[in-house]
């Protein structure tokens, strides 16, 4: 108060009222966004990253333990049927896995490459290569992660070895352009260890999710170009039934089928949780599919047996057994399959679409290819709700 007990005027109000009306200047720096670059963050400790999917298993045991069961049903109906069905599920999920990579090789391309090495002037070497590469894998050859792992054993399986006379190693004329940018990159054998290092600690994870976390930490060990997932994902299908291949036993599933159930799992987006679920899910409608396709397979060839039973001689049963091997069979390539002469194939495939057994897709007069008719019976037989149980009597 001063002498006329007028209150003296506060002086940090008035400044900030002043600096208030001050509106033409920079607000105060500590208000200002941080342009600055972040600082270095802390990388992951190696059983950090496994201990993350470790938690992620155990919030999708039920799952998993859907898919495991599937996955038992499918081992099960492939060691009781013929040889032919391996392949023909092979041939469907490396048709799919051409797409996911962006090849897009169809399934009469396939077949004919396959059988006949036949290919147009339109097709890409490289691609018809990369994709008969991965129906050998998925149909048979070394196991990419032997009991005792090693970084030779990848590379076998990879054909990635460098010593002449040893695996079927990429040739530079043969080679995809990626595979040779790789190997220039760095030694294989060190970014292979790396990975073979965190498999071997995720060892007590159930397969799938093993193959699940290998598939994603394939890239980030650099094992392949970012862009192409085919060796992951066909690495990853034959390490999620490793404990389904017992020595010693008649030849099973050898590989678990992904891309039949959509691209959904490989999608590389989220947490080890997310990842992981859409992993199950896709592996579950994958296993799902590929059991509704021997359904039908069976189911066919007893309708053929029964229809072709008044037929003679060899080509017959020879032709019915391709028709179950293949998913689209051609006149070329049931000639070179049965040693057949081309009129008496031709003349039996006649007359199979003739009693409505087989049915040609192609639409055109030459290189025609057929493929088998879905039986009414199959149609009744397949519900949405089979091959759920742990326990399952038989799929007819």
């Amino acid at each position: 108060m001063d002498d006329d007990r007028v209150p003296f005027e506060d002086t940090e109000v008035t400044e900030n009222r002043d600096d208030a009306d001050l509106w033409f200047l920079p607000g105060q720096l500590e208000d200002e966004p941080d342009y600055l670059p972040p600082g270095p963050v802390h990388e992951a400790k190696e059983s950090d990253v496994v201990d993350a999917w470790r938690a992620a298993e155990a919030g999708q045991a039920a799952q998993l333990a859907r898919v495991a069961a599937r996955l038992g049903i499918l081992d099960e109906r492939l060691r009781r049927g013929p040889a032919g069905w391996r392949q023909r599920l092979a041939l469907i999920e490396a048709a799919d896995l051409s797409w996911l990579t962006q090849d897009r090789i169809g399934l009469d391309r396939l077949s004919l490459y396959v059988a006949l090495r036949v290919s147009t002037v339109t097709d890409d070497a490289q691609a018809l290569y990369r994709i008969g590469w991965t129906v050998r894998r998925l149909t048979g050859g070394p196991a990419p992660l032997a009991r005792r792992s090693g970084v030779g054993d990848l590379e076998t399986f990879l054909d990635r070895r460098d010593r002449t006379g040893q695996g079927e190693r990429f040739e530079e004329d043969k080679a995809p352009f990626r595979v040779l940018e790789m190997a220039e990159r760095g030694a294989f054998e060190q970014r292979a260890a790396g990975w073979l290092a965190m498999m071997d600690q995720a060892e007590d994870l159930h397969p799938v999710t093993r193959a699940c976390m290998g598939f994603h930490l394939w890239h980030v060990a650099e094992l392949s170009p970012v862009d192409d997932p085919l060796e992951a994902a066909v690495t990853a299908a034959r390490v999620a039934i490793a404990d389904l291949a017992p020595s010693g036993s008649a030849p099973g599933a050898i590989f678990a089928p992904i891309a039949m159930g959509g691209g959904g799992g490989f999608r590389a987006i989220g947490d080890p949780p997310a990842r992981l679920a859409r992993w199950l899910n896709a592996m579950e409608s994958a296993a799902f599919a590929a059991l509704r396709k021997l359904e039908e397979i069976e189911a066919w060839a007893a309708a053929a047996e029964r229809t072709m039973a008044p037929l003679s001689g060899k080509t017959p049963p020879m032709l019915r057994d391709l028709f179950t091997s293949w998913p689209l069979v051609s006149v070329q390539l049931a000639r070179k399959l049965t040693g057949a002469h081309r009129a008496t194939v031709q003349r039996n495939i006649d007359w199979l679409e003739e009693r409505g057994l087989i049915r040609e897709v192609t639409g055109q007069g030459r290189y025609r290819m057929w493929q088998i008719v879905e039986t009414r019976a199959t149609e009744a037989r397949s519900t949405s709700d089979r091959n759920d149980g742990l326990m399952v009597e038989a799929l007819s």
